[in-house]
């Protein structure tokens, strides 16, 4: 328990400092190879959810095991080498510095006045159509991507590292981007991907929900109004998302700030209306992706501290 708690830390750490090197080939790539290869020969047919069934069970088995059996040959070798092995392996899970790096991006020439590009920016890191997006909207689309990310992409894959170590970061990387890939609502994915989709809503359903109070209590708050008045709003606005876990980051960092998320996005064209969420205090401006941005840093603080907190207490009482 002691050693992955230290683990932990320094896998925070070292991804909050270094982050991804850029050279390095990335275990999400195998899991997608391995996710593509699968999908190509088993979502063809009848029992298309039976099949998304096998696919999750066999994805998620291999890369569990595999990580598992990395974490105890590292530790057979000996404890201060397992904790730096097990330490890089969730580094590379979590995603603190590539978020903020993929937020900067944006920012950075829409601060210089430079739209197009910042466009151009947005669209590598949402699916909306952002060719025609004014400044408030490229904002918008930039800080809901944080907000959402800070749970999938950050405290989430923490939740389950502070569980289960190296191997448990990996078994929820493996869930994540399982529902990236084949977690679609169309014909060609709708029965296949179902599994997948729910299988990532559980496993973010309690990371999700704690990640967004820590947001309302202890990030820096631009609104006005009470912390009684936006933890109901909070609530509230949350259950409006079409998904069970993002609205409760988006709707936290919306109270948080006194801005409003959500609204008309367009997807190749077809227009999706999204549920408001947040009362607009104020217009969104690019200040407010550099406040998502350090508001991501600290809910991150706050998680760690909290699983460290706890683990201390069992360590001892155990």
């Amino acid at each position: 328990m002691l050693a992955h708690l230290i683990a932990c830390s320094l896998g925070v750490i070292l991804d909050r400092l270094i982050g991804d090197p850029p050279k390095m080939p990335h275990p999400i790539r195998w899991i997608g190879n391995t996710i593509q290869w699968l999908t190509k020969r088993l979502n063809i047919g009848k029992f298309r959810r039976m099949k998304g069934l096998l696919l999750v069970i066999v994805v998620v088995g291999i890369t569990t095991i595999v990580a598992y059996l990395i974490v105890i040959a590292a530790y057979t070798v000996g404890t201060i080498f397992g904790i730096l092995v097990e330490s890089v392996m969730i580094a590379v899970a979590l995603a603190q510095k590539s978020l903020q790096q993929a937020a900067t991006d944006v920012y950075t020439p829409l601060v210089e006045g430079n739209l197009n590009e910042a466009r151009e920016k947005l669209s590598w890191i949402v699916g909306r159509d952002t060719e025609k997006l004014s400044v408030p909207e490229v904002t918008r689309g930039v800080v809901e991507t944080v907000s959402e990310n800070t749970s999938d992409g950050v405290t989430a894959p923490l939740f389950w590292a502070f569980l289960f170590g190296a191997t448990g970061i990996w078994m929820y990387k493996a869930v994540n981007t399982l529902d990236s890939m084949v977690a679609y609502k169309n014909e060609k994915y709708g029965d296949f991907g179902f599994v997948a989709a729910h299988t990532d809503d559980i496993f973010n359903y309690i990371p999700s929900r704690i990640t967004g109070f820590l947001m309302l209590i202890g990030t820096k708050k631009e609104s006005t109004q009470p912390f009684s008045h936006r933890l109901k709003g909070w609530l509230r606005d949350a259950k409006k998302h079409p998904s069970p876990n993002s609205g409760f980051l988006e709707a936290a960092t919306a109270y948080q700030l006194g801005i409003q998320l959500g609204g008309t996005n367009s997807y190749k064209g077809v227009i999706s209306e999204r549920a408001k969420m947040g009362e607009p205090e104020t217009e969104l401006a690019p200040r407010h992706i550099k406040i998502a941005i350090e508001q991501m840093h600290a809910v991150t603080t706050l998680f760690w501290l909290t699983g460290v907190i706890i683990g201390g207490i069992l360590i001892v009482v155990t």
